[in-house]
């Protein structure tokens, strides 16, 4: 059974390992250095980095538990707009990541449907997120749940940028 649970500063460094793990696992294959992925997950998920983020008021983080054992996290950022997107009442999907043992059993779309009715619980209208341009399995997901692709967006790791689209659905 999925458990979601708001996290806090106790969660971080459990956010911080299943960050480094989940996205080594979703986008390292696509990284062209493997060193600048070693380097990326050093900043990005580190335990100060994360703590900061955790404690920032604009970001709520939830932790996946499976049967009481973690299995991913998700980031919703407040108020966060985006050129792309005709809204300036929107959030940002940050992240839904879930560790790839977990992935066959469709909880990304529990926490996806958890993750909307959140948005629109804090009276957002529409939200958006980005995916890498070559992470068919994602774009085929948010495709199937209405999101429609309003854009691109450049995500650097190390030297080298990794095109994205935007997507956005109204709520």
């Amino acid at each position: 059974m999925l458990e979601i649970k708001l996290a806090n500063q106790t969660d971080v460094e459990l956010i911080a390992l299943l960050g480094r793990i989940t996205y080594s696992e979703s986008h390292g294959h696509f990284i062209k250095n493997q060193q600048d992925l070693f380097n990326y997950n050093n900043v990005a998920f580190s335990i100060e980095n994360v703590s900061k983020d955790v404690a920032n008021t604009n970001n709520i983080y939830f932790v996946l538990y499976y049967n009481s054992f973690p299995a991913g996290y998700a980031k919703i950022v407040l108020n966060a707009k985006n050129d792309n997107v005709d809204s300036n009442n929107c959030c940002r999907l940050e992240r839904i990541y879930i560790l790839n043992e977990f992935i066959p059993l469709k909880l990304g779309q529990t926490t996806l449907d958890f993750m909307l009715n959140k948005a629109k619980e804090l009276n957002f209208d529409t939200v958006w997120l980005t995916t890498y341009i070559k992470n068919y399995r994602a774009i085929k997901f948010y495709q199937k749940n209405e999101f429609l692709q309003v854009g691109n967006y450049s995500f650097r790791v190390g030297e080298s940028d990794y095109d994205n689209f935007v997507f956005s659905k109204p709520l």
